[in-house]
């Protein structure tokens, strides 16, 4: 079938992207949905840092690719093998696909599938095959930046219909990646002190989560101002100016330190900041997914001395078919405010004016409305 999508071709173009295009709107081939698979109709797709990654090198994948990973979309047809779908359910689209049969997903970590890593890796769907023809490959199983898509329905949440597609899309990456560090990563609890470095969608969401979670204080830091204003909106107690004097300015708020850290912005820089802010016996939650080659140095006795805990987060510790309709309940029952996060719509073809206004820090969560 023939479908309308976005192809990177080639990574590291200069800025700004409205002139250099990295993002080719094309017409494209797209095979049917095979075993296990499902076709899905995208009706709404975010911009998030890791497709930007992908644009600017700093996160390579195969070439080319579709890109886009976090969505909502409705079934348009389903493949054998597809238990519990039916043409018109409403989904959202989780960015690793889950086998759960390999010994991360019996551990209940679905966000380390193996099977999954390798697909996305190489650029497949969970089965090994790529249903773009032309040498295309599909981006962390979703490819959400086209009309339509063939998913693995192990890259597939089902979710109720009241749900506008442009907030529903969110919960996909944005959500699930934040709220999730908070709530299963760094396991915020009542009277917490948490940071949070970097306010994008999964910062931001970060914040929700701990707010939602009880934290007693939770300091904000970023650079944009207009970002830390909406902080202090979803519940931040304080909003820190990132820069020099960050780490002292929240271990002053936090009296001496955050219990917990979480580290969004995917640099090694800011994550030693994230790192020094925390106090004795505190967790420090990176997120973020720096440049392969990025290092990061820190005191190595005060892990042991300090009692220090520095950890991973990916797809914020989620089972995605367990935590989305919980996080969305949350959102129904007014407890996690996450529309607040969608910032600007715009149309497929003026994505990469999108990723300007992602890269230059303006805006929180961009959705491409189908």
């Amino acid at each position: 079938m023939k479908v309308r999508g976005a192809v990177l071709r080639e990574m590291g173009l200069a800025k700004p992207y409205a002139d250099t295009h990295p993002l080719a709107i094309e017409e494209l081939e797209l095979d049917g949905p095979g075993p296990g698979e499902l076709l899905v109709r995208v009706r709404a797709a975010g911009l998030c840092h890791s497709d930007l990654s992908v644009i600017d090198g700093s996160r390579p994948r195969v070439m080319p690719m579709v890109l886009g990973h976090e969505a909502a979309g409705e079934v348009l047809e389903t493949g054998p093998e597809t238990p519990g779908f039916g043409v018109g359910d409403h989904v959202v689209l989780a960015f690793v696909p889950s086998c759960g049969q390999c010994v991360p997903c019996l551990s209940g970590r679905a966000a380390l599938c193996e099977p999954g890593a390798a697909a996305n890796t190489a650029g497949t769907l969970l089965s090994g095959e790529r249903r773009w023809r032309d040498g295309l490959h599909h981006h962390l199983g979703v490819s959400a930046f086209a009309d339509q898509i063939v998913v693995s329905a192990q890259s597939t949440v089902k979710v109720d219909d009241d749900l506008p597609f442009e907030i529903a899309a969110l919960f996909g990456c944005a959500v699930l990646t934040g709220v999730g560090a908070a709530t299963n990563s760094a396991q915020v609890t009542a009277d917490d002190r948490v940071a949070i470095f970097g306010l994008g969608g999964v910062g931001l969401s970060a914040l929700v989560g701990a707010v939602v979670s009880g934290a007693g204080t939770v300091v904000a830091v970023d650079v944009v101002p207009e970002k830390l204003e909406l902080a202090r909106e979803l519940g931040a107690t304080h909003a820190v100016q990132a820069g020099e004097h960050a780490v002292s300015e929240v271990r002053e708020a936090t009296r001496g330190g955050a219990d917990k850290t979480i580290e969004t912005v995917g640099s090694a820089r800011v994550l030693a900041d994230a790192y020094a802010a925390t106090r004795r016996g505190g967790t420090t939650v990176t997120v973020g997914l720096p440049h392969p080659e990025q290092m990061l140095s820190i005191p190595a006795v005060s892990l042991v001395a300090e009692e220090r805990t520095l950890k991973g987060s990916y797809l914020g510790s989620c089972v995605p078919k367990r935590d989305i309709p919980r996080f969305i309940e949350m959102y129904k029952g007014g407890r996690l405010p996450v529309d607040r996060l969608l910032t600007h719509t715009l149309s497929l073809d003026d994505l990469n004016e999108g990723f300007d206004r992602l890269a230059a820090g303006q805006g929180v969560r961009q959705a491409v409305i189908f």
